[in-house]
């Protein structure tokens, strides 16, 4: 992970170290889809925002139930092995958020399809969380 420190507040060891296993932990339930263990690192209801076909910015939040029944119908049922391989920067706003740039390659059933999105995590009692996912392309789901 690299840190980029334009915010003014530089994260300590600690605090880089916990963002990269949080991610350690999501990566490993995504790629087994334990999309219900994925929804337990996450803060209801979820801020998504993206883009649609016709090239206009979307909005929604979504409650738990949203989450689990998208993220299940989108990743499947787990047959297929996935592998993930990510460069992750975040930028700390302060030692509660963090905003985490993701360019991702995801690699299933041999084929490898290459992502980029941020994340939007915040600390709560000393666990961080994703509230918001930032992702082109999923704008027409949204609506």
């Amino acid at each position: 992970m690299t840190f980029l420190p334009d915010t003014g507040y530089t994260p300590t060891a600690e605090e880089l170290t916990s963002i990269q296993e949080w991610f350690a932990a999501y990566d490993a339930h995504s790629a087994k889809r334990d999309v219900e263990r994925m929804a337990d690192l996450a803060v209801f209801p979820l801020n998504l925002v993206s883009d649609d076909s016709a090239g206009n910015g979307a909005s929604a939040q979504w409650d738990r139930e949203q989450f689990v029944a998208t993220m299940t119908r989108v990743m499947g049922d787990g047959s297929d092995d996935i592998t993930f391989e990510s460069t992750r920067t975040p930028v700390f706003l302060s030692p509660a958020m963090a905003v985490v740039f993701t360019d991702s390659a995801m690699t299933m059933d041999g084929h490898t399809q290459h992502l980029r999105y941020a994340d939007i995590l915040i600390r709560r009692d000393g666990k961080w969380a994703f509230q918001t996912m930032l992702q082109s392309g999923w704008g027409d789901s949204l609506r």
